[in-house]
């Protein structure tokens, strides 16, 4: 008995144990590895410039100051990006949503006809585009150049979110349920705000989380067809600000203010990390409970 006893936790110690050891210790260095880069970041913007150009920043604040923050929100343009910013993602997104939740929801309705053909259509492009040239002679021709709208529409709706939408209505909502809200004399658009929206909170919460997060990273098209500074996002501020502060051996004499400089431009780049990356980090916690649920249902095909 004893003896069965011995081998039935051995062989228990040896499947369970094992594969739960390696996982834990699998999990703590992706841990280490994506949690050590923010920490670095985030004690460095609160260290002195002295220490983190000395490289004495390694896991806490050295020195502990505000001279970063002081110096970037000081900076009028930072705060026009942040403006600017605000208002693309806000806009963006709202549009974004609201064309991938229609199309992806028009797309998934059995009775439409030719949806299949529409439905290759919007998936040809994810594979083959016009490229920035043609996409640049279009904006031209439609006048959006130097306008908000030319960050805005070029990429108002990306094809991966359009697939995982289209999904998730074609699985989560069932035709059952539209044939019995036609017998109770519901028509097509009561149909769509008082039954589907209702039931697609967790996609709508990930597309406003892919959309917003995009929107607010991106720089690209603004780069491209932007030439006003005032209409500039905060991710194109920054860039200049970084280059503004790019300095060089060649251009200083003095080893000291050349140390200061460097230092300074170190900590505004940390600082602006942090700036930069505030409204996402503080915007995820809300909607975090329905990531796993709307990017599993929306990812799979029922």
């Amino acid at each position: 008995m004893f003896k069965n006893l011995f081998l039935m936790k051995r062989k228990n110690f040896n499947s369970d144990s094992i594969f739960y050891l390696v996982n834990g210790i699998y999990l703590t260095i992706a841990f280490l590895l994506v949690a050590y880069p923010i920490l670095f970041i985030v004690s460095s913007s609160f260290s002195s410039p002295e220490a983190v150009s000395s490289g004495k920043v390694w896991l806490f604040p050295v020195d502990f100051s505000l001279a970063g923050y002081r110096e970037l929100l000081g900076y009028k343009p930072v705060w026009t990006g942040y403006y600017n910013s605000f208002f693309y993602a806000i806009v963006g997104t709202t549009i974004s949503v609201t064309l991938t939740v229609l199309a992806g929801y028009a797309l998934s309705r059995k009775q439409l006809y030719g949806r299949r053909l529409f439905t290759f259509i919007i998936l040809f492009t994810m594979i083959f585009q016009g490229g920035i040239i043609p996409t640049y002679i279009l904006m031209q021709d439609l006048n959006l150049i130097d306008t908000r709208w030319a960050v805005i529409l070029p990429r108002a709706i990306v094809v991966f979110n359009f697939v995982i939408t289209k999904n998730f209505f074609e699985n989560n909502i069932p035709d059952e349920l539209y044939e019995a809200a036609k017998i109770d004399g519901a028509s097509e658009f009561q149909f769509f705000i008082k039954v589907v929206l209702p039931l697609s909170k967790p996609i709508i919460a990930i597309l406003v989380l892919y959309y917003s997060v995009f929107i607010w990273n991106s720089f690209f098209d603004a780069m491209i067809y932007l030439r006003d500074k005032s209409l500039y996002p905060l991710q194109l501020t920054l860039r200049d600000v970084l280059i503004l502060n790019e300095v060089s051996s060649d251009m200083m004499a003095d080893p000291d203010l050349l140390q200061e400089l460097e230092g300074m431009r170190d900590l505004l780049k940390y600082a602006l990390i942090i700036v930069a990356s505030l409204p996402v980090l503080v915007a995820y916690p809300f909607i975090q409970k329905y990531f796993v649920s709307g990017r599993l249902s929306g990812a799979s095909k029922g």
